[in-house]
């Protein structure tokens, strides 16, 4: 279901047909246009997509007979069509509006054309049908790098992240990440409405960071591209040194870099996220630091074995 009211907004619709209940049946991020439909052909008709009308669908309504225009548009309204969308804020017949009210289902219409309309609402559908979850964490847009920081409260997630605003990076949310996956390889992540922009740093209590550092602050939403856990310090336990290991993590059924990052005081956390993400924009043009010091020491080790067999 897609909130109508949100749809209008989004796509600045004008409400011809309101919806009866506020809300929208669409299932699947696609549209129809149903020039087809309209000539009387009625197979294969994806009447659970919104339907768009543009020129083309007007211009042939028009050549038709008021006794053949009624009786089409009889049969397609005979269909649970979720909505209507008229492009180019073009007039709607009279018969087409009288069927809909009669039928219960809404027309909108927006004076973009057709084909700009279609990107858009698809993109938007995609955006809102897409898998979301909500997580406890930070996330900020570091170097082009989207982090998202999690860890247990009070281990200094958003101490960490207003010290990386301060260095002039870009906080997207604090404390609760709303997540969506907007297909199988990409995470975005954005802020509850009620909370974007607001940090609750404990000692100080709730500040706002856009009024506070400026709009070049904060970001509305970023794409989800590693993930750093935070922990403190734990004596005997093994952490990495070399970074051979690629460590992930999979939030909804999606795999991102994960890096475990252990607290412990004297540390400045938030170089080491920067340190992080501008090494993990390495590892994505195929350089590894690991890699490189293990190909030299391979390399100074054959050297020197060399050597000695031909000493003896």
């Amino acid at each position: 279901m897609i909130s109508e009211k949100k749809l209008i907004k989004a796509m600045n619709f004008e409400v011809i047909v309101p919806s009866a209940d506020g809300t929208l049946p669409i299932s699947e991020a696609d549209v129809n246009r149903p020039g087809l439909q309209l000539t009387g052909f009625w197979d294969y008709f994806a009447f659970e997509r919104p339907q768009l009308f543009g020129k083309v669908e007007m211009a042939y309504l028009e050549t038709l007979d008021e006794e053949t225009l009624r009786a089409r548009l009889n049969t397609y309204f005979g269909f649970k069509l979720p909505c209507i969308i008229v492009c180019r804020s073009m007039e709607i017949p009279k018969a087409m509006l009288e069927c809909a009210r009669i039928r219960h289902i809404p027309i909108y219409r927006t004076k973009e054309n057709t084909v700009k309309l279609e990107m858009m609402l698809i993109n938007y559908l995609n955006s809102e049908l897409a898998p979301h979850k909500t997580m406890h964490g930070v996330l900020v847009d570091v170097y082009g790098v989207g982090l998202l920081i999690t860890g247990n409260s009070g281990v200094g997630k958003s101490e960490a992240a207003l010290e990386l605003v301060k260095r002039g990076h870009r906080l997207v949310a604090d404390d609760a990440v709303d997540i969506c996956r907007v297909n199988d390889t990409r995470l975005v992540g954005r802020a509850p409405e009620r909370t974007r922009h607001f940090m609750e740093i404990r000692g100080v209590g709730i500040i706002d960071v856009y009024t506070m550092y400026g709009v070049a602050s904060v970001i509305r939403e970023k794409s989800i591209d590693m993930e750093v856990h935070m922990e403190l310090w734990q004596e005997g336990r093994n952490y990495e040194r070399l970074g051979l290991d690629d460590s992930t993590a999979t939030i909804l059924g999606v795999k991102i870099p994960s890096l475990l990052l252990p607290i412990h005081p004297g540390r400045n956390i938030a170089i080491v996220l920067e340190v992080a993400a501008r090494n993990l924009r390495l590892k994505q043009m195929g350089y590894s630091a690991a890699e490189e010091l293990v190909r030299r020491q391979m390399a100074a080790f054959n050297t020197n074995s060399n050597s000695y067999e031909e000493e003896k």
